[in-house]
């Protein structure tokens, strides 16, 4: 099996080369997939290799093997995310300039793998003024009690709250460095919310964890006016994860000659991503010229996992058998900032990043009246109103707070909250209807959600997925349906408020302005 060297490199755990009492050690970490190492073949410093009786690598807290016997052993496993350890029975000083260490082993299912990285030798004790970590065994209970005390002492204050939690630490791996305790946020429900989905049909009763008073009360205020008048209609119409490197040519001629080099090639760059994951699935890559740059926008389909990680690892599998099969190309970067990861952007309201999706609904004259108290016609003149302002605001969402539903929802359900960026943009419109009731729509076009991998295991965040029968494989469609149709509740329930002079109101009888 390929494995493009410069994703090769990424084993290498960097900063990891230290001075020792026996001599040096440095980390490997399985970045690419379960495998199993059958043959360590040689390890080099600066070029002259070491011998092998004076190498051993550590496997776990209480497992050391010598080069010798894994050669004899048949292989031992070395699964995806883990750690070992590698130690040279070898006499050299720490120095800032850097060393060149080079690898050679083989294992299953690659084969040979060769590569060679630079690092500098780390003085032995260095690491004793940081934060205390446990390289084998990061989250063991010793290792956070002893991370708890350490910051105590550093704070002068005690651990309380923080350091009482339900959770197994040890299935955190990949979630979180550097674990203490957890931060308890405040769960409400609202609902039941009647949706008309093609992937979410029923009601639901709806998770929402915030410290905002009036929120779950206005959501849930909203959820009851949908349902008097048959619920919400969602429909997701679009899917993408976007990862963008920018590639580097002497001149715009070389940059334009290369993009037209992806078009040709695009099958076999997408057979090399996908290699990376059995989820991931490169649809299509937009290209942008710019100066000497080609900017290439990858985009994927990632099943039910939000896939930014997903896609930045195919990515850079793909990047690394372009750089070895393109000759011209004078620097790279996986990342370009063109996906706008962590960040609203105008090319994802156009472009699509995550899920886009839309809830729709005709609300009833009567029920506006009963309910809210207002008539179709004033909240219709009001999101004019307000378009204006939007407009004059230069804002990505012309509604008034789908972040706040959406945020509490992500909070609840182990999404990765900073993605809130991208999803707060929002496209709201309204419409009178010739019967004088309110249809109102609501686009959210960069919706990013996970129903499967990242937080969404943990815990509370794993409990609220499965409350929602959203947790797992074959469900992300129908969570985004139900995210869309509690953002368009808050939407209804807000605008009403404003139109009809409760919104101060009811924050001095439910909320903060006490």
């Amino acid at each position: 099996m390929f494995v493009p060297s410069i994703l090769l490199k990424q084993l290498y755990t960097r900063a990891s080369l230290t001075k020792t009492d026996k001599g040096l050690s440095f980390s490997l970490k399985n970045r690419l997939k379960d495998a199993t190492i059958k043959e360590v073949k040689w390890i080099s410093l600066d070029g002259e290799k070491i011998p092998e009786e004076k190498i051993s690598l550590q496997l776990t807290p209480d497992s050391c093997i010598s080069v010798d016997a894994l050669n004899k052993s048949g292989g031992e496993p070395f699964g995806l995310r883990q750690t070992i350890t590698v130690h040279l029975d070898i006499d050299e000083a720490p120095c800032p300039e850097k060393r060149k260490l080079g690898i050679c082993f083989s294992a299953s299912p690659f084969g040979k793998l060769k590569f060679e990285v630079e690092d500098n030798i780390t003085a032995p004790g260095q690491r004793s003024a940081f934060i205390p970590r446990d390289d084998m065994d990061d989250y063991g209970e010793s290792i956070i009690k002893t991370r708890q005390e350490y910051f105590e002492s550093a704070t002068g204050k005690k651990i309380d709250h923080v350091g009482k939690y339900s959770i197994d630490p040890q299935a955190l791996k990949g979630n979180i460095e550097h674990f203490i305790g957890v931060a308890q946020v405040p769960i409400g429900i609202a609902g039941p919310l009647k949706i008309n989905g093609e992937h979410a049909q029923g009601e639901f009763v709806v998770p929402l964890a915030t410290t905002e008073g009036t929120l779950v009360a206005s959501y849930n205020r909203g959820m009851k006016l949908l349902n008097m008048s048959g619920g919400v209609t969602a429909t997701v119409v679009d899917d993408a994860m976007q990862r963008a490197p920018v590639f580097i040519f002497e001149n715009a001629r070389g940059a334009r000659d290369f993009v037209k080099w992806v078009k040709k090639n695009f099958e076999k760059i997408k057979e090399e991503a996908e290699a990376t994951s059995s989820i991931a699935n490169l649809t299509y890559i937009d290209h942008f010229l710019s100066n000497k740059f080609a900017f290439l926008r990858f985009n994927f389909k990632t099943g039910d996992a939000a896939g930014q990680n997903m896609v930045g690892r195919a990515t850079f599998a793909a990047c690394g058998w372009i750089l070895d099969h393109y000759e011209g190309i004078e620097n790279f970067y996986l990342e370009s900032n063109f996906a706008t990861d962590k960040k609203a952007s105008q090319i994802n309201i156009m472009r699509t990043r995550g899920k886009r999706v839309t809830a729709e609904a005709t609300i009833k004259r009567e029920h506006l009246l009963e309910v809210m108290r207002v008539e179709p016609k004033q909240i219709d003149y009001h999101g004019r109103v307000a378009g204006v302002g939007s407009f004059l605001s230069g804002v990505n969402n012309t509604g008034l707070h789908s972040p706040n539903g959406i945020t509490a929802m992500f909070i609840a359900t182990g999404q990765d909250v900073a993605n809130v960026s991208e999803s707060s943009a929002a496209i709201m419109y309204s419409e009178l209807t010739e019967d004088g009731d309110l249809y109102v729509s609501i686009t959210i076009p960069s919706l990013i959600v996970a129903t499967y991998g990242g937080g969404t295991g943990i815990g509370t965040q794993r409990e609220c997925l499965e409350l929602l029968d959203c947790y797992g494989r074959d469900r992300v469609y129908k969570f985004a349906e139900i995210v869309a149709s509690v953002v368009l509740a808050g939407e209804i329930s807000l605008a009403s408020a404003i139109s009809s002079s409760d919104w101060v109101s009811s924050h001095e009888q439910y909320g903060r302005n006490r």
